[in-house]
């Protein structure tokens, strides 16, 4: 299976979204899923999904309306802890048939 590239965007850029990208990967390596990841922030995202460099956009803050081309999951509950299991899942499937 191909290594997939994420992008994890948080309002600064920084801190949630590593923390979020570091569980992504723990995660995904546990389901048998190769990713890396990079971080930014939500005005950054379009940009990033238009260079064709990333499979998928996670999000803990809300991104500027826009075609991103890409899919985009909101990744709020890696915050709460609620629905974390679901996020992984949705993740997963996305991945999975991206790989197809």
């Amino acid at each position: 299976m191909k290594t997939f590239k994420i992008l994890s965007v948080c309002g600064s850029g920084t801190v949630t979204s590593s923390m979020v990208a570091q569980k992504l990967k723990e995660e995904m390596e546990v389901r048998g899923i190769r990713v890396t990841t990079n971080e930014g922030k939500p005005t950054e995202a379009l940009s990033f999904a238009q260079s064709g460099a990333y499979d998928l956009i996670t999000h803990t803050s809300p991104l500027p309306k826009a075609d991103y081309g890409i899919p985009t999951i909101s990744s709020i509950s890696c915050l709460t802890g609620i629905g974390e299991e679901e996020f992984f899942d949705e993740v997963e499937a996305v991945l999975r048939s991206l790989a197809k």
